[in-house]
């Protein structure tokens, strides 16, 4: 750091021409220039530097201080060292308590090193001094003075310019010196100074200062731009506030009071009219405190008043009361929907067991398993109606978000509470219907698994006290009716499922589609066309051939469809004014639907050899299914197609192994099927099947084809077989019935244990069909085909069901 010039002493004589060479020590030194006539204080520690200090003040000569090119560099060598210096004077030397020393020089004249003449104990060389001009042409004149100006301004905007160097400044008359002094005064790189010292003409150093000023007054004009703009921001920012304090007590003393103040107080008095729970009554007050604390203009504000709005929103105590009365919710629920007849007597079991046990009674985790459009949805809000309740559905199709069901916690931007809670707000109670839409297509990613989260929600152990990540107070979800709907429950994960309530929703048989388009379905179309008071009529076989022959599925949405289509192409008619048919019939359709566009299974028209009926389960419901077998000269092989999965294929290699391994009862010479290839091909290839129930369906049209015996054509069967010829039970019997039912089929052969199944069956569509059951394949073959085999064993009649 330079000090004040001291001004009048040389000495040397800078004044004389010529070249002089001097000896001196040289002293080392670290990111420090040294100027002519300035006194600058200098701490020494090196062992070499301390030498060359003490051999100077012993010696009574100069000393040259050199700036090294690295600071870094521990051990200076000459080659680390500028050539060009400051011979100084030692005035005073201190030792510090840090071990260091403390050597106060006083810079006398530029010297150039010619040459180093020693390196150890301490660095010594020849130096040249250099003499300068101190005349002052107009040139010159023009520049110190624009040199002063310069420095001037500097002084004014940087604070570490102490003032009173601008005073010498101008009291300097010699262009040389002036330079130096506001060399030494700006803070100014270290090679930026050494190239002010190198330059020996005034002049020249004058331009060279005059161009780092240019520069720095640049930077120190923008930082004091900034600083302006920073206080002004900050000035306004604390008058605003002086302001609105004004505002305050001048409202106050009105009796008016300011609308950020009035917006806390409202929620102050919501607070306090809200039935809230203890807990959660001093959370809101608490975060209420934080908000009224808080300035208007912070970005926590609309956080916080987000978050309380969410706890006055919500339903905390607020509940509907039930209506028990068993006959009106049999009566409501009769009334929106045909059949359905285990989903209705749970909900009327729910009902009586709430009238006698009141609030013990837990609330069941119903869940609606069946094919699209039998009525699950639709059913949850009839269910909301018979009880007096809210209703309230949300669809879980497709998230793969937790957050979506737990929500996301505050410190995120457009935190909201989960879809659970979004639900509860909107119902408006703690007692709603609450109806979880696809709960079977809930995906997983890296974000969570929903279902996981869903534990919570339904399981009765725990959603008493339901954490929601945004609220992060427990809710109580206890009193909820939560209904979940499914099409398959093979997608829902086991944990999840355990707690849920199962009812199925089979697919709707034909007398009930025609009981639903005749009650609800043509009704509400009437009136969506605007076909009130327009006689029309759609008769039960009109109905029956749209069901057969224009939709294929186990709910009533595309019959629902062709019945709005017929209304459509109607009001057309009557609208344009002309004749339209009254009534619709079979022989009508196709001028409003156009052609067929499926076919129903129908009976083989005579008994076949090799073909026999099966009976297969969709979700659109039953299906009559011919097996065909036919048999080829060849090596013994099994040929297998009509796209059947791998189930059904190993059921056709085991109903082929029955058979050759019974092949001497049924009269077959078993040699025969080592040069017989078996051909096995169920129709309609481009529809994937799978499963076991056509076992012995296979096993049978594999008999007939061997033995070339027919098969009944008024015969369908289902049923899985074993290798001993075991025939065990299926599942979907109803529809696999109603399917032989409507195909005109007059005899079904079930498994023996499928019988429990028969509560399940509508009496009056199976009216004159003739089901047998059987255990044995033995007795499939006995009353499947058209005559007995010869060398079969008789073992009991048919057991048969009228």
């Amino acid at each position: 750091m330079a000090l004040e010039p001291v001004l009048g002493e040389e000495t040397l004589d800078q004044r004389a021409e010529g070249e002089e060479q001097v000896e001196a020590a040289v002293l080392p030194l670290r990111d420090v220039v040294v100027f002519p006539r300035m006194v600058t204080p200098l701490r020494v520690g090196r062992d070499k530097s301390l030498r060359a200090v003490e051999a100077a003040v012993q010696r009574e000569e100069p000393l040259m201080v050199l700036t090294q090119r690295a600071e870094e560099v521990e051990d200076p060598t000459p080659e680390d060292l500028y050539t060009v210096g400051t011979l100084v004077t030692v005035a005073r030397v201190l030792r510090m308590p840090d071990g260091t020393t403390s050597v106060l020089v006083q810079g006398q004249q530029r010297a150039q090193v010619v040459e180093f003449l020693q390196q150890e104990p301490y660095l010594r060389a020849r130096v040249r001094l250099i003499f300068e001009r101190t005349d002052r042409p107009p040139a010159t004149e023009a520049l110190m003075r624009a040199v002063l100006s310069q420095f001037e301004r500097v002084v004014q905007l940087d604070r570490s310019v102490p003032e009173d160097a601008y005073v010498f400044a101008m009291n300097i008359e010699e262009p040389g010196w002036l330079a130096d002094l506001i060399a030494s005064t700006l803070n100014l790189k270290t090679a930026e100074r050494q190239e002010l010292l190198e330059i020996f003409e005034p002049s020249a150093r004058l331009l060279r200062l005059s161009i780092l000023l240019a520069r720095l007054l640049d930077v120190l004009e923008l930082e004091n731009k900034i600083q302006a703009q920073v206080q002004q921001e900050v000035d306004r920012t604390q008058r605003e506030f002086y302001l609105r304090e004004q505002m305050k007590a001048i409202q106050h003393e009105l009796g008016e009071v300011d609308v950020y103040t009035q917006e806390i107080q409202e929620l102050r008095e919501r607070i306090e009219a809200k039935n809230l729970p203890e807990e959660v009554r001093a959370r809101a007050e608490k975060e209420l405190n934080r908000l009224a604390q808080m300035p208007p203009l912070s970005p926590e504000v609309s956080i916080i008043r987000t978050y309380i709005d969410w706890i006055l929103e919500l339903p905390w105590a607020e509940e509907t009361e039930d209506n028990l009365d068993i006959a009106h919710a049999a009566e409501v629920l009769e009334r929106h929907h045909y059949g359905l007849k285990k989903a209705k007597e749970r909900i009327l079991e729910f009902l009586a067991v709430r009238k006698l046990a009141g609030d013990r009674s837990r609330s069941p985790i119903l869940c609606f398993v069946g094919p699209p459009g039998t009525g699950k949805t639709s059913l949850g809000k009839a269910i909301a109606e018979a009880l007096g309740r809210r209703f309230v559905r949300v669809s879980l199709g497709g998230i793969h978000d937790e957050a979506e069901i737990r929500g996301h916690r505050r410190t995120y931007i457009g935190a909201l509470p989960g879809r659970i809670l979004q639900g509860m707000a909107r119902a408006g109670t703690i007692n709603p219907v609450f109806m979880l839409d696809e709960i079977d297509k809930i995906g997983a990613d890296f974000r969570g698994d929903p279902a996981a989260a869903l534990l919570e929600v339904l399981d009765p152990e725990q959603n008493h006290a339901f954490s929601d990540h945004y609220l992060e107070i427990p809710y109580n979800l206890s009193k909820v009716l939560f209904i979940t709907t499914a099409n398959i429950l093979d997608t829902v994960p086991p944990a999840l499922r355990d707690r849920l309530e199962v009812i199925e929703f089979p697919g709707y048989t034909e007398g009930e589609k025609v009981q639903i388009a005749r009650r609800f379905l043509i009704p509400r179309q009437i009136e969506e066309n605007g076909l009130q008071g327009v006689p029309l009529k759609i008769t039960d076989g009109a109905l029956r051939r749209i069901i057969r022959e224009y939709t294929s599925e186990a709910g009533v949405r595309n019959l629902e469809r062709e019945i709005a289509a017929i209304c459509r192409k109607t009001a057309r008619l009557v609208a344009e004014g002309k004749p339209y048919r009254r009534v619709i019939t079979p022989a009508s359709l196709e001028r409003y639907l156009g052609p067929p566009r499926y076919d129903y299974g129908r009976a083989e028209e005579v008994d076949q050899v090799g073909v026999a009926m099966a009976l297969a389960w969709t979700e659109a419901g039953g299906e009559v299914m011919p097996v065909e077998v036919t048999l080829m000269e060849g090596k013994g092989v099994l040929l297998l197609t009509g796209q059947l999965g791998e189930v059904m294929q190993e059921s056709a290699q085991a109903a082929l192994s029955y058979v050759r391994s019974r092949a001497r009862d049924f009269g077959i010479r078993p040699k025969r099927f080592e040069k017989t290839d078996v051909h096995v091909h169920v129709p309609e290839g481009a529809i994937p099947k799978d499963g076991p129930s056509a076992g012995i369906t296979i096993a049978t049209a594999l008999v007939s084809a061997f033995t070339g015996i027919p098969v009944r054509r008024d015969t369908a069967m289902t049923g899985e077989i074993t290798l001993r010829g075991r025939v065990l039970p299926i599942g979907g019997l109803k529809e696999k019935i109603l399917a032989a039912h409507r195909a005109g089929i007059q005899r079904v052969i079930l498994p023996k244990k499928n019988q429990r199944d028969l509560v399940e069956l509508p009496r009056r569509e199976i009216r004159g069909m003739t089901l047998i059951f059987v255990e044995t394949m033995e007795e499939v073959l006995r009353a499947a085909l058209a005559r007995p085999l010869p060398g079969l064993r008789a073992r009991c009649n048919d057991n048969g069901m009228k």
